[in-house]
């Protein structure tokens, strides 16, 4: 198997374990809030991560992965932005609508493009943004319901959009700088990201909510369904940077909207949550702005890869061609020795 057919297979696994992880910690915790009453959000998500650095913690004492330090203060910053931005988010959900807060979600999409092609000069194809379009404009039909504005909402909605989408592109930009793996990157900047939301998580909760963490009954089924959330959310995490690394800050946004499809449709079957004809026709265009998504990636990098190939090829010709060369173009000659016929490489190009 070449290295372009593994690097396709990991892709599609990290984006298998991704949209299976993350729709089930959204059902567990569904259940968690919804019929068990635990609606500390923030505070979950510290300790989520908190048990994701235990797990790569024991990982790393087996020698799963090796330990790759890097620059510690990129490492703090990044971690504290990454809590800052679910932070951000938690609040944009407690003082917006649910509606407003889907709104919020479609926005990461854009504004990444938008920062992806002004600081990275980044381009993205007509075919793109128009899949792109058509994604947005399904999942706003099978999300979107209700507006409610208000001026706080509005910022610490704004504020929540552009720390995601500057976390994420730091997600990806840091692992091909630094040249260290997801894991080694997850297992660094967890620590602070789980410090972050610990600190100040019990204070958001209670702001949004009128309730205390530490003054909740956790009774043996809600203490299980904890425990559960918070190992499902080693894999949600790890596959996060797993697909930004090994893709782009927009597939993972785009992967996040499949997921909130496969929610819908998954409340709807198991759940038995309400379902229109604007859900379902919102999905339908949802997916086809997925599949045209995925479509054109795949054809753009397979037109990348083939012109590197060609360019590399072209370059090893070049570096080949004869420095002095007889004038009446009979072939290379070197130290007066006969002229030599020229060796191909019969691998060449599996090489290039």
């Amino acid at each position: 198997m070449g290295e372009g057919e593994r690097f396709q297979l990991g892709t599609v696994g990290a984006l298998s374990l991704s949209v299976v992880s993350s729709v089930s910690i959204v059902i567990c915790n569904k259940a968690l809030i919804s019929s068990l009453g635990f609606t500390f959000a923030t505070t979950l998500t510290s300790w989520h991560l908190l048990v994701t650095f235990c797990s790569l913690h024991v990982a790393l004492w087996m020698k799963l992965f090796e330990h790759k330090p890097f620059d510690a203060r990129t490492v703090m910053g990044f971690g504290v932005l990454n809590g800052i931005s679910i932070g951000l988010l938690n609040l944009s959900l407690g003082f917006n609508s649910v509606g407003f807060y889907q709104m919020t979600k479609l926005a990461i999409i854009p504004c990444t493009v938008l920062l992806e092609t002004l600081f990275f000069l980044k381009k993205f194809s007509r075919n793109i943004q128009l899949s792109l379009t058509i994604l947005l404009l399904g999942v706003g039909i099978a999300t979107v319901t209700d507006l409610q504005l208000n001026a706080l909402g509005s910022i610490l909605s704004l504020l929540a959009i552009i720390t995601t989408c500057i976390a994420q592109i730091m997600t990806n930009t840091i692992q091909k700088k630094f040249k260290v793996s997801s894991t080694q990157l997850l297992y660094q900047s967890s620590p602070y990201q789980a410090l972050t939301l610990f600190v100040s998580g019990p204070f958001l909760d209670a702001f949004l909510t009128n309730q205390n963490v530490f003054a909740f009954h956790y009774t043996p089924e809600v203490l299980f369904f904890i425990t559960l959330s918070c190992l499902i959310a080693v894999s949600v995490n790890f596959s996060t940077f797993l697909v930004i690394g090994k893709t782009s800050p927009v597939t993972y946004q785009v992967l996040g909207h499949l997921k909130t499809c496969l929610v819908l449709a998954f409340g709807y079957v198991l759940l038995h949550d309400p379902f229109s004809w604007r859900n379902i026709l919102g999905i339908l265009i949802a997916l086809v702005g997925m599949v045209s998504y995925s479509y054109f990636c795949t054809i753009e990098g397979q037109q990348k890869s083939s012109e590197a190939s060609v360019q590399v090829s072209q370059v090893k010709e070049s570096e080949s061609d004869p420095l002095i060369s007889v004038e009446n173009g009979s072939g290379p000659v070197s130290d007066g020795a006969a002229p030599k016929a020229p060796m191909w490489n019969s691998d060449k190009d599996l090489r290039a």
